[in-house]
């Protein structure tokens, strides 16, 4: 069945990495941390950056994306409270997600799906945990919007084939590039999200959707959604547990000065008491 949402967007929309705000790091507690670093390096090509017997950072480049940290006593979170739906990691190219796909055929990764959103071409798995992961790429922002300049999201099937008929070469590990683009979070209550990453965080509300919200910097289609599908009426996280553990903003000087003035300073917690640091983006 074709979704179709629409939200107004600038002309000269900023892509995830220029934005005012965009996300940093995610961090996830993972009981069997050897095994979850393997996956997310053999799997999405993460190269392991550091990491001792208690961590685990990985990213592409230089830029750390994911840390894993172990913890083998940790309570399993349940699919039903909040926290994470999926972290996205957002390639620099179509041909570098058909690279990825093409490597995820190959090595028999198992997916759980592919979507077409128009302003997107994302696909979807998670790790051995149960963390939602999204491998995605954007297409180009000139062809994001609708004949009434209305930014047009869809979720529709996603041609594998003509996808993967772009590769340009062989995969060879996340290219330098690669970002988290957005992270997609499960909340108790969509209202109570929405004044924390709209009043709080500053981020706009770009689209609703049932049950849902998606929050963006800069004109970007979202760096934050909220979602009540599998957890209406959660309460706060009872921590540690697995799944998410933290969450990194980048922001720029001013909005960083901004939102700090509001949170009392670069530490902070959604509702659901997933802890959230700022950090500041060079000038």
């Amino acid at each position: 069945m074709r979704r179709l949402r629409f939200f107004r967007i600038g002309i000269q929309a900023m892509s995830t990495a220029s934005a005012p705000v965009e996300i940093g790091r995610v961090t996830l507690t993972v009981r069997d941390l050897p095994a979850m670093t393997a996956f997310y390096q053999t799997a999405l090509g993460l190269h392991l950056l550091s990491g001792d017997a208690a961590s685990a950072q990985l990213g592409a480049g230089d830029r750390v994306l994911l840390e894993l940290r172990g913890d083998p006593a940790a309570r399993r979170s349940s699919p039903r409270e909040a926290g994470l739906f999926h972290t996205a990691f957002l390639m620099p190219s179509r041909a570098a997600l058909a690279r990825w796909l093409i490597h995820a055929a190959d090595s028999h990764v198992s997916l759980q799906g592919a979507s077409d959103h128009h302003v997107s071409e994302a696909i979807y798995l998670a790790d051995p945990e149960g963390n939602g992961i999204e491998v995605y790429a954007d297409r180009p922002r000139r062809n994001w919007t609708g004949p009434d300049g209305a930014l047009k999201v869809t979720t529709e099937a996603l041609d594998l084939n003509d996808l993967a008929r772009t590769a340009d070469g062989p995969w060879s590990g996340a290219p330098e590039g690669t970002v988290v683009g957005h992270v997609h979070l499960q909340v108790g209550a969509v209202p109570q999200a929405e004044a924390f990453y709209r009043d709080i965080l500053g981020l706009a509300v770009m689209t609703h959707y049932p049950g849902a919200a998606f929050y963006g910097s800069g004109g970007y289609h979202h760096h934050i959604a909220t979602n009540v599908w599998n957890s209406r009426g959660a309460g706060p996280r009872a921590l540690p547990a697995t799944g998410l553990t933290g969450l990194e903003f980048r922001a720029d000087p001013a909005e960083y000065d901004a939102i700090t003035a509001r949170t009392g300073g670069p530490a902070t917690a959604d509702p659901w008491g997933t802890p959230i640091t700022l950090t500041r983006k060079a000038a």
